[in-house]
């Protein structure tokens, strides 16, 4: 079993938000690969989409408040980016390197997630088969990010590591956790 602790930083020139804090923990047991996210702080000055009565996949999570990670096989140039917004709604990208050849991987036909939500803090958990889209056996590498809407109107950009500019969560470099089967 491969387990990390994680959180979260917020890009240092994406202004000022709200008193938060983003950890959790990540996990590869075999064939399955956990996430929980965890936001904790002053969620009363946060743009959390409500509960969807049917979650789906949609497009463009990320231009509200969503949680995200990106996962590549070690030493291989596709990677895969999954968007989880608190409404349930989500989606998985595939792309074949930097940027390049982003669709829909359609190796997942729903994703099924635990939102829990409270004053101060809400949690998200997933649990997914890597397999399905990553050879057996691989190393993954794992990039965690965040993107965070303040009522205020500013965004907030989260994420394990930032080594660019510009936030930008698709930086190989910034897929800092390796995972083992």
């Amino acid at each position: 079993m491969s387990s990390r602790r994680f959180a979260l930083q917020p890009f240092p020139e994406a202004g000022s938000a709200p008193s938060l804090k983003i950890e959790g923990e990540i996990s590869r047991v075999s064939n399955r690969l956990a996430i929980r996210y965890e936001l904790l702080g002053h969620l009363s000055e946060i743009m959390i989409p409500l509960p969807a009565d049917l979650p789906a996949r949609k497009n463009a999570l990320w231009e509200e408040t969503c949680f995200e990670f990106f996962m590549a096989a070690k030493d291989s140039s596709p990677y895969w980016e999954f968007n989880l917004s608190p409404a349930g709604h989500w989606n998985v990208f595939r792309f074949a390197a930097y940027r390049e050849g982003m669709q829909e991987d359609m190796a997942f036909e729903a994703l099924s997630f635990d939102v829990q939500r409270h004053s101060s803090a809400l949690s998200l958990s997933l649990e997914i088969d890597p397999e399905r889209i990553i050879q057996p056996g691989q190393v993954l590498e794992i990039g965690i990010s965040a993107v965070i809407t303040c009522k205020s109107g500013e965004t907030s950009y989260w994420a394990l590591a930032h080594l660019g500019q510009q936030a930008d969560f698709h930086r190989r470099d910034s897929f800092v956790i390796k995972l083992q089967r």
